[in-house]
């Protein structure tokens, strides 16, 4: 199995990929503000990749529940400056967090090799052709219509690999190979604490689908909603689902903390390969 993303190309089995989160905005629930000039921005950028991340997320919208949407323009302000420094620094692909076709063609332009689509239950098709254009990655999201509107009745497993195996066929038909997509199932994205954890007991599932599985679970709300940890206390339960994930066949692991999940990672590898 390979992913590919315009010039870059993995080829699965392979170690799994820790990709790190670079979030320029005032308002994300984990770090927001942080980061939100350029300067910080490509400085921790830079950070994350010595640190061990293989792919950077590059986002300029918080999709935390209640967050404000922004103007393209603002979000085109946001990350433009930082992709385009990043790309002269590093040679790791870069991807854009984004739910607008303008901010995703704008990214990819600059230097970004994939698009991650929390909005990939979109109906319209221009997201899609400005991928297939560039030849793009691709990251799939499982999310409902509204971002955060919960149905705590769905068969959320059945619900999430029906939207992959749909959402292939549509890609296809948009020009979009198979080897450029990569599947998330959106954790915490319009679902109730024990759909995440269904979701995460049955990963395994997905993997029958024959494309890479994306995990991103880093410091997000459900963790502290089981366990009481604040929002930068949750390193711990992150890296448990992490590891999960890893065992599971996931291979790529989303993290705003590099360095541990890159160590947790290759621990579970290490001992899984026996």
């Amino acid at each position: 199995m390979k992913f590919r993303a315009r010039q870059f190309e993995f080829r699965f089995p392979r170690p799994a990929l820790v990709m790190g989160i670079v979030n320029v905005t005032p308002d994300s629930y984990a770090d927001g503000g942080k980061f939100l000039d350029s300067n910080a921005a490509v400085k921790h950028a830079l950070q994350l990749v010595k640190q061990g991340a293989e792919i950077l997320d590059i986002g300029g919208e918080s999709t935390r529940p209640k967050a404000k949407p922004i103007s393209e323009a603002e979000e085109l302000n946001r990350v433009i400056p930082v992709i385009s420094a990043l790309k002269k620094k590093i040679k790791i692909p870069i991807s854009i967090d984004t739910m607008k076709p303008a901010v995703a063609r704008a990214a990819l332009e600059a230097g970004a090799s994939i698009v991650n689509d929390v909005a990939a239950n979109r109906s319209d098709k221009e997201m899609w052709k400005i991928v297939s254009k560039f030849c793009a990655g691709y990251i799939c999201m499982h999310a409902p219509q509204t971002l955060h509107a919960i149905n705590a009745k769905k068969n959320i497993v059945v619900e999430v690999e029906r939207f992959f195996r749909e959402r292939l066929k549509k890609l296809n038909a948009a020009g979009i190979s198979p080897d450029q997509i990569v599947f998330d199932v959106g954790i915490g994205f319009g679902k109730t604490v024990e759909q995440n954890l269904e979701l995460l007991a049955s990963l395994l599932r997905f993997t029958k689908l024959k494309r890479p599985l994306l995990l991103g679970v880093s410091r997000k709300s459900f963790l502290g909603k089981i366990t009481g940890a604040g929002v930068n206390e949750r390193l711990p339960a992150s890296l448990a689902c992490a590891i999960l994930a890893i065992e599971s066949g996931a291979q790529i692991i989303r993290a705003h903390d590099v360095v541990e999940t890159a160590q947790a990672v290759r621990m579970a590898e290490a001992i899984l390969s026996k």
